[in-house]
């Protein structure tokens, strides 16, 4: 059941969605609603171009990296011998973002557009949201970004410019958070590129266990 949001500040349910997670419309994307959405593992996913409004997704199964579960190919270890990129956090956010947003934007069902931006841009200013970026040179050529709550990470978006470079993000992300403690990276979906780099299901109720983990 798809429940209609008002101007309130409140989310029903998650566990009387759609089969594929999809358990409201509406409501807005303020950081407030946002920072809510995030603390149950809910998060904003609308064509911009076919939708007016927010749709709300919680699925019932969680796919996600365990940050000391990173899955390192040895082609991905050969390369980051070769020392050709470095990696940064949070040192160019709207480039990441803007950069994952034209990665997309012309295909089907496109949903990453200006309101998404400016939300998850707020986000980062408020300190909720961070990127991974990955330079050749001073050349941004690939990166990632989420919203960040606790140890946990909420993965949004990445792209490439160059082969792999989004992997290398992945890499330093789930590194860096293993060094601090850091118990969960949420990719939200399941794609084959996350699958073959540790990504795994988990129930909604262990989640909700490491998310609300101090």
């Amino acid at each position: 059941m798809v429940v209609q949001l008002d101007e309130d500040l409140w989310f029903p349910n998650p566990r009387r969605g759609d089969s594929d997670g999809l358990f409201a419309i509406g409501g807005d994307l303020s950081v407030d609603r946002l920072l809510l959405a995030y603390s149950y593992g809910i998060f904003p996913w609308f064509s911009f171009r076919d939708s007016k409004e927010p749709l709300w997704f919680c699925p019932m199964k969680r796919f996600v990296i365990f940050p000391s579960e990173i899955h390192i190919s040895h082609s991905m270890r050969t390369l980051m011998r070769k020392q050709q990129y470095r990696m940064s956090l949070g040192e160019d956010f709207a480039g990441v973002i803007n950069g994952c947003a034209e990665n997309r934007m012309q295909l089907e069902g496109a949903w990453l557009g200006n309101d998404m931006i400016e939300a998850y841009t707020e986000m980062h200013r408020q300190g909720f949201a961070q990127s991974v970026e990955v330079w050749e040179g001073d050349k941004l050529v690939g990166g990632l970004y989420g919203v960040t709550l606790g140890r946990c990470f909420f993965g949004e978006s990445m792209f490439s410019r160059v082969p792999s470079a989004s992997k290398l993000a992945l890499i330093y992300l789930a590194q860096f958070m293993q060094q601090r403690g850091g118990t969960l990276i949420d990719c939200q979906f399941e794609t084959p590129h996350l699958r073959t780099m540790g990504g795994r299901y988990i129930s909604y109720d262990e989640y909700l266990e490491l998310l609300k983990k101090e």
